[in-house]
Parts: C-alpha cells; sequence; structure tokens
C-alpha cells in the first residue's frame, strides 16, 4: 500500500466544512483475517484523560467508501495533512466500488497491520461492523466519517453537518429555483449509504410542510456513487417524467453526471438542479445556467477533523463519550454530542456570485 501525498487548499472555508472526495487509491491485499469471536464494544471503559499529549508517530488509515471518487481524495489528503501536524503518519486504501461488503478486508488487514487507527466512511452501517468490532478488540481506534457504521462499529462520528440541516436545506434550495411547484427527483448514491438515507427522510419530512403541497416526489433514483450509472439515471428520470421540475442529488458524483447530461440537453435550464459538489467540479455548470445553485461542506476540513479525532482517541484524550472534548489544530475544539458524534459545521451555499471565492 503506498501513503498519499498531502492536499493543499488555496482557499480557507471560515466557520464550517463542506465536501468529500476520494481518487487514487493503494494496492489491495488479498490477505483475510478469520473474524474473531472476541467481544468488543465501541465504548473504552478506560477513563479519558484531556491532558494527554497526542502520542507521537501514530498510524492512521483512511478508508473511504471508494478511492476513485474526487470527494473522498480532497477528504482523506486533509487528514492525511493533520496526521503529519500531530507527528503521524496516514495513508488512504480501499475498494474501486462502493458495494456493502468490499471495505470488509481491507479493515482485516489493517488490524493486522496494527494500525492505530481506522478511519472510515462506510458503504453499509452494518455490512463492516463485525470487522470493525475485531479491531477494536485488537486495540484499533474506530472513527467513522462522512457515512456512519451502527453505533457499536466505531468509537467517533465525524459529521460533516447535521442531517437535519442538509436534508431540509436541499429542498429549500430547489423550492426557491421551482417556485415551490412540480415534479421533483432525488438522484442518490447507494440504496445502504447511512447518511444519504438520512438526508433523504429530512427532505421527505421537510416537503410534508404545507408551503411544498404543490411539489411532488416522484422518484428516488440510485447512482451508486458511479458516473456512468448516475448519467443513466439521470437520462431515465427525464424520460420517465417529462414534465419533470427539478432534481436533487446529494452526491458530488452524482450532481457532476447529472448536472453533465443536463448541460447538453434541452431540459437545460428548465429542470433546475441542485445537491452536494464542489465548486471546481460545477464552476462551469453554474456559469452555463445548468445550475443555479448547490451546495456543500469543505471535505478536507472533514477528514482533518476526523484525522485529529483518531489521534485523540489513541491518544487517551477521549474515549467517545458524550461531552468530551478534543482540540482540533487549527479548526479549534469540539465536544462530542450524544452517541459519539462531532458535528463539523453547516454548509455553505455556491451560486455564480460567490463560486470564484471557492478552489476546491
Amino acid at each position: 500500500m503506498t501513503t498519499r501525498t498531502p492536499w493543499r487548499r488555496t482557499a480557507l472555508l471560515a466557520g464550517l466544512a463542506l465536501l468529500t472526495a476520494a481518487c487514487g487509491g493503494t494496492t489491495r491485499s488479498d490477505v483475510q483475517q478469520q473474524q474473531s469471536s472476541a467481544p468488543a464494544t465501541a465504548a473504552s471503559s478506560a477513563a479519558a484523560n484531556p491532558n494527554a499529549p497526542l502520542k507521537q508517530g501514530l498510524k492512521i488509515a483512511f478508508l473511504p467508501k471508494q478511492v476513485n471518487n474526487p470527494y473522498f481524495t480532497i477528504a482523506d489528503e486533509g487528514g492525511i495533512t493533520a496526521a503529519e501536524e500531530f507527528g503521524g503518519e496516514g495513508k488512504e486504501v480501499g475498494p474501486s466500488d462502493a458495494s456493502a461488503s468490499s471495505q470488509v478486508s481491507y479493515i482485516n488487514t489493517l488490524t493486522q497491520q496494527k494500525q492505530d487507527a481506522i478511519v472510515i466512511a462506510a458503504n453499509d452501517p452494518n455490512a463492516v461492523v463485525p470487522a470493525l468490532k475485531q479491531a477494536m478488540a485488537a486495540g484499533v481506534k474506530v472513527v467513522s466519517y462522512d457515512s456512519d457504521t451502527a453505533a457499536d462499529g466505531r468509537q467517533v462520528f465525524v459529521n460533516q453537518a447535521g442531517a437535519e440541516d442538509l436534508g431540509r436545506t436541499e429542498v429549500q434550495l430547489l423550492a426557491e429555483q421551482i417556485d415551490h411547484k412540480g415534479k421533483i427527483a432525488v438522484l442518490s448514491a447507494t440504496p445502504n449509504a447511512t447518511n444519504q438515507n438520512a438526508w433523504i427522510e429530512f427532505m421527505k419530512d421537510e416537503l410534508s410542510k404545507p408551503e411544498y403541497k404543490d411539489m411532488e416526489l416522484v422518484k428516488v433514483a440510485y447512482g451508486n456513487d458511479d458516473d456512468q450509472k448516475s448519467f443513466t439515471e439521470t437520462q431515465g428520470l427525464l424520460r420517465s417524467h417529462p414534465d419533470l421540475a427539478g432534481i436533487i442529488s446529494p452526491t458530488t458524483v452524482g450532481i457532476a453526471a447529472a448536472a453533465r447530461y443536463l448541460s447538453d440537453s434541452p431540459s437545460k435550464g428548465k429542470v433546475k438542479l441542485t445537491g452536494l459538489g464542489t465548486p471546481n467540479q460545477l464552476r462551469k455548470f453554474v456559469k452555463d445556467g445548468t445550475i443555479e445553485a448547490f451546495e456543500l461542506w469543505n471535505p478536507a476540513d472533514l477528514g482533518y477533523l476526523a484525522s485529529y479525532a483518531a489521534a485523540a482517541l489513541a491518544s487517551g484524550q477521549i474515549t467517545g463519550a458524550e461531552g468530551e472534548k478534543f482540540t482540533a489544530g487549527k479548526l479549534g475544539e469540539y465536544t462530542i454530542g450524544a452517541k459519539g458524534e462531532v458535528l463539523l459545521g453547516k454548509p455553505t451555499v455556491f451560486n455564480k456570485d460567490n463560486i470564484d471565492d471557492f478552489d476546491f
């Protein structure tokens, strides 16, 4: 396996973070480890020592949903940069597909390698848990980021933004663009993605409010975070619903594929598109009128925060219990919330007026 070099941002987002992407990767090992029957729990019985120094030489492994996703590339390089700051070593490994079980062999290999921490964006909240429990039983700390595991599969979950904030604001953004009227669809990632499903539930709840009575969600499609499938699903949505007014795609792969399809179709400017994407990825589609506005957090900050959370766990500063605090370098102090969740911050809306202010 190889180690990623740090990614440098040319612009900072003050007070928030909005993005995730992964590209490139490392060689996949065929070494499989038998599942252990030894019990493991996500919470440590040891008491936290908030004054403990961060250990030097910590080995932090980032396991994204897939390694050819630009979103996770930026997030993981942000985490690797953080590891270098606190004297550790970070690397990114992972599968090229986003199937439910594709991450399991990587977890087993990282456990054998005696990594100090695994930082994982789960493709499926349950499929990875047995392997992660085995890792924790072997002394490896586990932090989930972007997409959570079941609670017993990790000690801390670093969430990019509140699920409710994201789900509701996506609907609000699209509603403004279509005057609160018409049929809409969602182009999601995989059917089992924890974060996507949470956002979609809040989208549906938001749509149940009286102000959206003239909007109808006609379809939730899944592009599996694959560019070509997302492109094809967009095409299918428009063929099945020629009167579609708008699409929400809460995935960076999906929104880029949908924008590419719409930009070369008669629906450009007529079918409104919003969702989660990066400024560099979507700038041309904003400028040519395909997209009016979209939102995101800074994925580099997401990975950076997850890296510091992993280091704090591995150093004994925190255990993952509610109310514990740790400092994440330049991002400052964070407090662990209920169920081990740490919240990065609120998303930012990008449009033609501000998109050139950002470079990531």
